[in-house]
């Protein structure tokens, strides 16, 4: 390592004794970045070269000088060790500074936000973008058996683990890696804000994210979602059907490849174990991805219904409330 700073030192000695002092030093050390208020973004690929490193940089508005850049890059040689990755370059950075972090691959991770209430192919589809990711690669991911035993889940419940949340990354992070950050995370977020209120209803975490991801399909505003889990946590107490639409919307998108904005008397036929109109109990697994607001909406303080006529009396009130809000 001192033999190749050794080098470098040569090579810019050398090319501050050619130009001159004064200029060379400008050159090498002075800013080259332009004064842009926050810190630009570009992405290497994998074996991306000198030029075309610059055409990114170019594109990007972070040169000031493009030609000094491509001059230093080129008498030191760090313009051939750019490795590929995200990097976040602030103004006035010069061309030494510049260098020295692409060569050495200083990457900045990339903030990633998964959408809450959203399906599979969603999310893949926003983590894909931003990571430059294959989406397919992703989806695969939430769906191989292995990983998700040793996560503590099963595949057709892994993705309700998928807290909403925004994250940091580096490009080129592997889809496993993303996955078992962010179930670490929820588990994180459950111990320390759900677990106490789910041992006090008798739910456990899997039947937690399931209740939660019912009312995250159902309710519009975060106001209505502890109303929402109110009603179905006394179905459930009282081991009444859930009846709840939200797990029709789901059967039918799984039987025919949509989401139903309304479900009619005859969707509620439907022979599907997601079905809670005709089976009692949870569904086998989480619909969708519940936000933290939803899975709070569950464990948090509920006033249960004592009698049936109260519970009914409860139901009727939402009701009302759900219908009205359809009408506005």
């Amino acid at each position: 390592m001192r033999s190749r700073v050794t080098v470098v030192g040569l090579v810019l000695a050398g090319l501050l004794g050619g130009i001159g002092a004064g200029a060379g030093g400008w050159l090498v050390f002075g800013p080259n970045t332009g004064p842009y208020e926050e810190a630009r973004s570009v992405i290497f690929p994998a074996d991306v070269s000198m030029e075309a490193a610059v055409d990114s940089l170019e594109t990007e508005g972070i040169l000031a000088s493009s030609s000094s850049f491509r001059l230093v890059a080129t008498l030191t040689g760090w313009g051939e060790q750019i490795k590929a990755g995200h990097y976040r370059i602030p103004s006035h950075f010069s061309n030494y500074q510049l260098l020295d972090k692409l060569r050495r691959g200083l990457q900045d991770p990339l903030r990633v936000t998964i959408p809450p209430g959203s399906r599979p192919e969603i999310v893949a589809t926003v983590v894909g973008r931003r990571l430059r990711m294959d989406a397919e690669a992703f989806r695969a991911t939430l769906r191989d058996t292995s990983l998700a035993h040793d996560v503590g889940t099963t595949p057709g419940r892994l993705f309700g683990y998928m807290l909403p949340e925004t994250y940091e990354f580096y490009w080129q992070v592997s889809p496993e890696t993303v996955v078992r950050r962010v179930k670490s995370s929820f588990d994180r977020f459950y111990d320390q804000e759900l677990a106490a209120g789910a041992d006090s209803i008798g739910l456990a975490k899997r039947e937690v994210v399931t209740l939660a991801s019912i009312v995250e399909w159902e309710a519009l505003q975060d106001r209505e979602k502890p109303t929402i889990a109110g009603v179905y946590l006394n179905r459930l107490r009282e081991g009444w059907r859930l009846q709840a639409d939200p797990t029709i919307q789901y059967a039918l998108l799984q039987t025919k490849g949509e989401r139903t904005s309304r479900v009619l008397y005859r969707d509620l036929e439907i022979d599907h174990p997601y079905n809670t109109y005709k089976n009692r109990g949870l569904p086998p697994g989480p619909i969708t991805n519940p936000s933290p607001s939803s899975l709070r909406a569950v464990t948090g303080g509920h006033t249960f219904s004592r009698t049936l006529r109260e519970h009914n009396q409860a139901a009727e009130k939402y009701h009302r409330k759900m219908n009205q809000r359809d009408k506005d």
